[in-house]
């Protein structure tokens, strides 16, 4: 066997968690994270939110490690550990070198059953999440998606902001944060998944050892999206910009159809030689940035093209973006360009 492949392996422990590997042999760090089945989607309107916000409590003091003491135990190792919040995934994970795998494993493992959610720390990441809140809807791009997506999910979780609303945020207690826990952090909605110069064996012993205390088991409910809702939604603001976001709802991350769609995106605009790119910025001047995007869910997906442009250019821009949408169906590729 090539000593320097990549080697690929799973397993199933008996309490139903996965862990999965990638040994690297020619690099010297791992990094490695902890995912589980739970996001936005998984809320009500009066809980949405707090998905993210219980991410953003898991670093704020466990019964083993003050919330400084969480980071400093990798970063004085030369790690990371950090984690994110999407619409159907949490995901805490960190960056080591091979010989602090445990270490990584066992903050992890602190954050993820020992969180203690502290009332004092509660109310300080409140404010904290609050502002994170006002910098995304500062952020016209950003502001501009959130609308999009809750308008292609009409009545629907996947259309929340995973950010939540600030009157949602300010009203979470820790029973909420206990019970949303009971209800989504479960063993077989987890997966520990390295990458780098990692041994299989010595990982799936670490988790066996580290998550024994984690959750029972507790079975996913997804509710199927509605369809969505066709026409356009204008909201007028003091910017000098306009921000326009137009798509519509495209294939799962399960379906094999995705491959050409992601390149098909690549074609269209996902870099600086891409359609878009090339005749709406470099041919026609009428934007800084454009591009084509694609989100692929568990049983759904999206596809839209983004576009910033002078108010008096919406027209223009749109007549386009549209122009390269029928291109792309009337006509094939060429091969040079496939």
């Amino acid at each position: 066997m090539d000593k320097n492949k990549t080697q690929y392996k799973k397993t199933r422990l008996d309490n139903g968690i996965r862990v999965i590997s990638e040994k690297i042999p020619y690099v010297r760090s791992i990094s490695i994270g902890a995912w589980l089945t739970v996001g936005s989607r998984d809320e009500n309107a009066s809980n949405n939110g707090i998905s993210h916000y219980i991410e953003h409590m898991m670093f704020k003091g466990t019964k083993n490690r003050k919330a400084y003491e969480i980071a400093e135990s990798l970063e004085s190792v030369g790690g990371q550990i950090n984690a994110f919040t999407s619409k159907e995934l949490t995901c805490y994970y960190a960056h080591i070198l091979d010989e602090h795998l445990e270490i990584a494993v066992d903050v992890i493992s602190d954050i993820l059953i020992n969180s203690v959610f502290d009332e004092q720390e509660m109310e300080k990441e409140k404010q904290v999440i609050v502002e994170e809140i006002n910098n995304m809807e500062d952020t016209p791009e950003e502001m501009i998606h959130e609308l999009f997506i809750k308008d292609l999910f009409p009545d629907h979780p996947l259309g929340f902001s995973t950010l939540g609303t600030r009157e949602n945020v300010w009203g979470f207690t820790r029973q909420d944060i206990y019970d949303y826990l009971s209800r989504n952090y479960a063993k077989n909605r987890l997966v520990i998944a390295a990458a780098g110069n990692v041994d299989h064996d010595k990982l799936v012993e670490l988790v066996e050892t580290k998550f024994v205390e984690f959750h029972n088991s507790v079975d996913r409910v997804l509710y199927p999206p509605n369809g969505p809702r066709q026409g356009e939604n204008i909201i007028k603001n003091g910017g000098i910009q306009a921000h326009i976001c137009l798509g519509t709802l495209a294939y799962s991350y399960r379906d094999p159809k995705k491959f050409p769609l992601l390149i098909l995106n690549t074609l269209l605009g996902a870099g600086m030689s891409s359609r878009l790119f090339q005749n709406i910025r470099e041919k026609h001047g009428l934007a800084y940035s454009v591009y084509s995007f694609i989100d692929f869910l568990f049983d759904t997906g999206l596809f839209g093209v983004y576009i910033g442009t002078d108010k008096n250019k919406i027209g223009a821009s749109i007549e386009l973006i549209n122009k390269e949408l029928e291109d792309l169906k009337k006509n094939p590729v060429s091969k040079e360009e496939l």
